[in-house]
């Protein structure tokens, strides 16, 4: 006999960060819901592997404290944010720079004046002073390593305005591949390799900036209002919270959905699960396995090596970029500095992410480019794990719509990183978006039944 269907308002297919904030905003509105999951966990890509103490995340995206959605969606109270030091620290030439640090107020007037002064003094240092008159501060020569104070000036003055852009005016700047846009708009080519490059880079992982401008500019204006972040614990306890906070029996896991219908989805499980609405929160290719047509987006790959030593480099909780580009590692941390509690006591998690193909030996050629990044022998360090993740995050090229349907007819819906931008805050957003069609679709959320449990599924 079939097992007994479930009867719901909502059914949300798919249990990673979208679907489960979704599940948040519809149950605080009265409206029955049940999240299923195919797998075993919740999570999706937002997972942490746990060895000998150490806590490993499988893709390790940054947060942001500038992302609006951390603090508005339900079941995210709890959530504990250790950021990293300020700014970001440079590998160039052999030395470390730091560069974006926010500079506050008085520092952001301080820096737009020495940037005015700096373009109206004359090209000529060598002149006579004449008395009473500042010396103007030298320009840097083209092939120095960023980080002079007239490099770090002009990022100040120009992550201030940044942070000050209201984002409805940066999604209406025409819209260019970001390293064509960069260059169009003036900015020495130091300051696009030698800092945003590599920024980027970490916070979209795209390194050749074929991403759209305006998600871009997106990314660097959360960066100028805040700062990078990572999650206490590791990636998955951002949905664990959210799956905890849930009523309970909301979320059952080990349950496939092979079809959907705008009254009700077909499991492999326990047969029809009948519903007024549905919901498809998984990633961008099960989204249009169970909703043909929908887009499948490229990927960016990423690869992330983690590795121990009881001999943590001297960098402090800094994320360190590679200006220079001279290895595989885009980005790395001493991630144990940020959150000692990815680390037993007395060793050290150093994470290192490497984007695009993956050399032969992914663990060597990492060793090697990490020693010269961090000044210091890595022979004695151990390696933990290699996760490589072939479609880790969806390519956001241009054109790119940030805001991309999520009502696809009245009853059916899609939600996720691929419906807007590919981060944490994007994918929250659309759950946002989605959840508010539904509840307006539905009449203001009003419960049609009293939910009736799986017999067999496994609450999460």
């Amino acid at each position: 006999m079939l097992e007994p269907a479930y009867q719901a308002d909502v059914v949300v297919v798919g249990a990673g960060i979208s679907g489960l904030a979704a599940a948040h905003r519809l149950t605080s509105a009265g409206v029955t819901t049940t999240v299923l999951e195919a797998a075993h966990g919740v999570g999706g890509r937002m997972a942490t592997e746990k060895v000998d103490g150490f806590r490993l995340d499988r893709i390790g995206q940054l947060l942001s404290t500038a992302y609006p959605e951390l603090r508005l969606t339900p079941g995210l109270d709890g959530l504990a944010l250790l950021p990293f030091a300020p700014g970001v620290l440079l590998h160039s030439e052999g030395r470390h720079h730091r560069a974006g640090a926010p500079a506050g107020a008085r520092g952001a007037r301080g820096a737009l004046h020495t940037v005015r002064a700096l373009a109206s003094a004359p090209r000529s240092v060598s002149a006579p002073r004449l008395p009473g008159r500042p010396v103007p501060a030298p320009r840097p020569r083209p092939g120095a390593p960023l980080g002079t104070a007239v490099d770090q000036a002009r990022l100040g003055a120009a992550l201030s305005r940044l942070a000050g852009t209201p984002v409805e005016r940066l999604l209406a700047r025409p819209e260019l591949p970001a390293a064509q846009a960069l260059a169009a708009r003036g900015l020495p080519a130091r300051t696009i390799d030698g800092f945003l490059r590599p920024l980027l880079a970490a916070l979209l992982y795209d390194p050749d900036l074929t991403t759209s401008s305006r998600c871009a500019d997106l990314a660097l204006r959360a960066f100028a209002s805040g700062r990078p972040v990572l999650p206490e614990g590791g990636a998955e306890t951002v949905p664990e919270l959210l799956a905890r906070t849930l009523p309970p029996g909301t979320v059952r896991t080990g349950v496939r959905v092979t079809s959907v219908a705008t009254n009700a989805v077909t499991t492999a499980e326990h047969g029809v699960v009948r519903c007024r609405a549905v919901l498809v929160a998984t990633d961008a290719r099960a989204a249009a396995e169970l909703l043909p047509g929908l887009r499948v987006p490229d990927f960016h790959p990423v690869t992330v090596v983690h590795h121990t030593t009881d001999e943590p480099p001297a960098t402090g909780a800094s994320l360190l970029l590679d200006a220079d580009r001279g290895g595989p590692v885009a980005h790395t941390a001493v991630v144990s500095h940020v959150d000692p509690s990815r680390a037993p006591a007395g060793r050290a998690l150093v994470s290192s992410t490497v984007l695009g193909p993956v050399p032969s030996d992914v663990d060597a050629a990492v060793r090697i480019h990490l020693a010269r990044l961090y000044g210091t022998s890595t022979d004695r360090w151990e390696t933990l794990a290699v996760h490589h993740t072939a479609e880790a995050v969806p390519a956001m090229r241009p054109p790119h719509d940030p805001h991309r349907p999520v009502r696809l007819l009245a009853g059916l819906y899609v939600c996720g990183d691929h419906r807007d931008t590919s981060t944490v805050q994007g994918a929250l957003h659309s759950a946002h978006r989605a959840s508010a069609a539904i509840l307006t679709d539905l009449g203001a959320g009003r419960p049609m039944h009293t939910a009736e449990p799986l017999s067999t599924a496994r609450a999460a």
